[in-house]
């Protein structure tokens, strides 16, 4: 019983500081693409944070070892461009790839300045797991986008072309 009060009381406090908010007018922000575009992004990140927990990974890290896993040899050049990153981003998340066990870099016989990546078996397996996390979390935003699903992805496909 006390333990009950405990949690109603709780509940209560965070009612309470969540009314105590100011509302917030965001102006011409409610209705602009960009901005929508954005924190719907951040909230989907988020989400998918949330369930990567699980597995002890990040969002990035589940993007990084897809594209390696798609792409065996991949160079580390050609993958931040595939990632959005540029090298300064990408060479600490690859160090420590590499560094955990869950991904090989080696030398390219065309050029030995160049790296090429490939996922170890346990890369596959940690992939594996995140790939589980994603399709979950994949299916929650199924349920938000309704049927609209593959016009809305040729939408954002579309975006992604404007820079």
């Amino acid at each position: 019983m006390a333990r009950k009060n405990k949690i109603a009381k709780k509940i209560g406090r965070s009612r309470k500081k969540a009314s105590a908010r100011p509302a917030i007018k965001f102006g011409p922000l409610a209705e602009w693409v960009g901005f929508n575009l954005r924190m719907a992004q951040e909230s989907a990140f988020e989400a998918f944070s949330h369930l990567s927990r699980e597995v002890g990974e990040s969002p990035g890290r589940f993007a990084t070892l897809t594209l390696i896993a798609e792409n065996p040899g991949i160079s580390q050049s050609t993958l931040g461009q595939a990632a959005g990153r540029d090298k300064s981003s990408m060479t600490p998340v690859l160090d420590d790839l590499v560094r955990r066990g869950l991904v090989s870099r080696a030398r390219s016989d065309e050029d030995r300045r160049t790296y090429r990546l490939a996922l170890t078996a346990a890369g596959a397996q940690t992939l594996a797991r995140l790939m589980a996390c994603a399709r979950r979390h994949e299916r929650n935003l199924d349920r938000i986008i309704g049927r609209d699903h593959a016009s809305f992805l040729r939408t954002l496909k579309r975006v992604q072309k404007i820079s």
